[in-house]
This record gives structure tokens, C-alpha cells and sequence, in this order.
């Protein structure tokens, strides 16, 4: 007997129909001598619904309403599958974040997992039913309801699983597994059949949109096997696992990128010990996250510090770093929205030389300029002008040798 936690996205839950199947699915998996836990996401499209009535209120919602407001998507779909496992003579239980509880921080709308106890979900079990657990939330301390931010219900699937010392985690999407590039953008894109938690984080980190990187640092850190699978196929998906030998004979795996990028540089900072601890501090007090960092000496002790953040926090960390400027003497902010991140990814990397090199001169050779580098032992960023990431994208699918199979 496997005990095995399953999580379906949005699409695979998208009405009625598409909740029976779920459940058919499950029932069918107990039946065959297994435990199963589902973890659901809210019906597609519906959280997007739920924000926007809150912007037909005000720009700036309160982050704790917000989060009362968009754990009520989740709320239909666990009572939904419930319902329809009973009606096919099984036995389920439908479990809110607060219910099971999924014990999170307080930072709202970005709330992390601290703990889940999970007794509830073990009598569940032990009863014969299926626990039904809603994504994408849980509760503080305090007893506030909380929302995890996009991608969430990943985490909780696979924090559950973790929890639960599950064989295994499987997530069921739109697509039937992870592909060396978008394949949306890139039509020669290839299914990976296996992949390393190192080089999946890298990927999550980077711009990949198959599974959430909280939920591959769970899985990396609690050693649990996640299997991405398609929920409207039977095809074979992509494992995400330990490292082996075989992951390190591929020079590059993947070819990511992101739009969620926005620049903000700071002239004339004074070069002082202290100052990037000053800068940055209140930017980090927002539960905003700072990717690339580069700073330039100027003349006079003077300095420029320019730095990448996700665009949907530009606003927000525009605010406060203008403030901080002032505070510290800095001549000037300037901000752009307009930028993307292109990455190569892949622990073959460890072991040869010259990527780097590769990757810029393919860039260097379709006209497209780089406007800063981050680097790992794994992985190698460009930041670009944003109207050149779908060519630079494939460009360096190509000339990694990832088209062919």
C-alpha cells in the first residue's frame, strides 16, 4: 500500500464534470490498495475573479481581507469533490487550510509554512476515506486565514506530503510533465523524463511555471519524489528527484525565462559601510524579493546600485526605495518595467567549461544586448531587453542542443 498525495490545478478543476473525473480518479487509486490525499486548487480562473472584485473597490486592499476573499475559491472546489466521492460510494472529508491546520507566518497574501499538524488527515485515512485538503492556504497563530501567493497549492501538496511521509507527490497540471523550454514559445521544446531537485529549483526560481519553487524546496528538502503529470492524458510525466550520474552528461537541461522583471537603479549612493544593509532592509520588511544585485564605484566615494525585483512589487518597492534615497542622500531612482531574465540551467554545468561563454555569444550573434549577469554553479542569467525573449529563448535552445531528442 502507497500513501500518495495528489494535487490538481485550476484547470483540472474547472466544473463539474472535471471534479468527477478527479474523484473518479481517486476512488479508482484507493481501490487499487492506496491511501490518497488530493490537494485542490481553486476552478480556473476563479482567484483572478475574486481579485478583481477587490480592485473594483480600491487599487490597495487590505492584504488580510485579501486573503479572506481568495481562500474562498478553494472552499467550492473541496466541498465540490467531496460531495462527488460520496455520491460514488466512497468515504472523503473536505479539510480548509484552518482545518487540517496548515500553520503559516502572518505575511499576507505571501505567507510561508511553518508546521502542519497532521492527525486529522491520519484518522481520515485510517477510516478508509480521502482527505480533500484546499491549496493555497492556511492560518497563523493568531488564527487569520492566510494565502501562500501563486503556485501555493504545489507547496501544500507537497509540505503535505512531507508531513505525511508520502511515497510520493503528484501533480497534475495542464501539461504532461517539464520541458526543456516553454513550448509554447519554442515548438522543438522536449519532455525531460527526469530531473534533479536542484536543477527544478533552479528552473522554478528562473521563470518556470510548472511548479512552484517553495514547493521543489520542500520536496529537496524532505526528500519527497514529486511526478508531474497531465491530467487529461496517460502519458508518462517528468520525475523530480535525487541527482544521479545521468543528469550530469547533459551539459545544459533547460532554457528558462521570465517577464515578471523590473529594474530599479540608484545614482550616486554614498560608498559607505552600512548602506546596502540600509537600502535593502526595508525592501526585504516588505516581503519583497531582490534577485540580481550589481553595484558600480563611481568617483568621489560615490556609488551606483542597481538591482531586479518581480514587476508586480515595482510600485510598491519604488516607493520605498525613493523614500530611502532621500534619507540617505542619493542623487536620483530611476526604474524600468521592460526587461526580461533568460537562463540556462543544468548540473552538467559542474563539470565543463566554457558555458558562459557559449550562452553569450549565441545572445552576441541575434543582436540581442545583455544588460546584467547573475551566475551559479548551475545556472547562467542575462537580463534583456524584454521585446527579444522569445529569440533569445530559442536562439539558446538551439544552440545548447536542445531541439533534437
Amino acid at each position: 500500500m502507497a500513501l500518495i498525495v495528489r494535487k490538481y490545478g485550476g484547470t483540472s478543476v474547472a466544473d463539474c464534470e472535471k471534479i468527477e473525473r478527479v474523484a473518479a480518479k481517486a476512488l479508482e487509486c484507493q481501490r487499487a490498495g492506496n491511501q490518497v490525499v488530493l490537494v485542490l486548487s481553486a476552478m480556473s480562473g476563479e482567484t483572478n475573479k475574486l481579485i478583481g472584485f477587490a480592485h473594483k473597490i480600491t487599487d490597495r486592499p487590505n492584504l488580510r481581507e485579501m486573503d479572506v476573499l481568495m481562500a474562498t475559491g478553494e472552499q467550492v472546489t473541496v466541498a465540490l469533490c467531496a460531495i462527488a466521492i460520496e455520491k460514488m460510494g466512497g468515504k472523503a472529508r473536505s479539510f480548509l487550510g484552518d482545518q487540517v491546520p496548515i500553520l503559516t507566518s502572518d505575511a499576507h497574501t505571501k505567507a510561508r509554512i511553518l508546521d502542519i499538524p497532521a492527525d486529522r488527515l491520519r484518522a481520515c485515512l485510517e477510516m478508509g476515506g480521502i482527505p480533500i485538503v484546499a491549496g493555497f492556504q492556511g492560518v497563523t497563530a493568531a488564527g487569520d486565514i492566510t494565502t501562500l501567493g501563486r503556485g501555493g497549492s504545489d507547496t501544500t501538496a507537497v509540505a503535505l506530503a512531507a508531513a505525511l511521509k508520502a511515497d510520493v507527490c503528484e501533480i497534475y497540471t495542464d501539461v504532461d510533465g517539464v520541458y526543456t523550454t516553454d513550448p509554447n514559445m519554442c515548438p522543438k521544446a522536449q519532455k525531460i523524463d527526469r530531473i534533479s531537485y536542484e536543477e527544478m529549483l533552479e528552473m522554478a526560481s528562473l521563470g518556470a511555471k510548472v511548479l512552484e519553487i517553495r514547493s521543489v524546496a520542500f520536496a529537496m528538502r524532505y526528500d519527497v519524489p514529486v511526478h508531474v503529470l497531465s491530467s487529461f492524458t496517460h502519458l508518462p510525466g517528468t520525475i523530480v528527484t535525487k541527482e544521479d550520474k545521468s543528469m550530469e552528461e547533459r551539459l545544459i537541461s533547460a532554457v528558462t525565462y521570465s517577464k515578471n522583471e523590473a529594474r530599479i537603479t540608484i545614482s550616486k549612493v554614498p560608498d559607505r559601510p552600512g548602506i546596502a544593509a540600509t537600502i535593502f532592509k526595508p525592501i526585504t520588511d516588505a516581503n519583497i524579493v531582490v534577485d540580481m544585485i550589481i553595484q558600480n564605484t563611481r568617483a568621489g566615494d560615490m556609488t551606483d546600485m542597481t538591482f531586479t525585483i518581480p514587476r508586480t512589487d515595482y510600485a510598491q518597492a519604488m516607493e520605498i526605495v525613493e523614500k530611502v534615497a532621500r534619507e540617505i542622500g542619493a542623487e536620483r531612482v530611476a526604474g524600468s518595467t521592460d526587461i526580461a531574465k533568460v537562463s540556462v540551467v543544468g548540473v552538467g554545468m559542474r563539470n565543463h567549461a566554457g558555458v558562459a561563454s557559449q550562452m553569450f555569444d549565441i545572445l552576441s550573434r541575434h543582436g540581442i544586448n545583455i544588460l546584467m549577469i547573475s551566475t551559479s554553479e548551475i545556472k547562467i542569467s542575462c537580463v534583456i531587453e524584454e521585446k527579444y525573449t522569445e529569440l533569445a529563448v530559442r536562439a539558446l535552445h538551439e544552440g545548447f542542443g536542445l531541439d533534437a531528442k
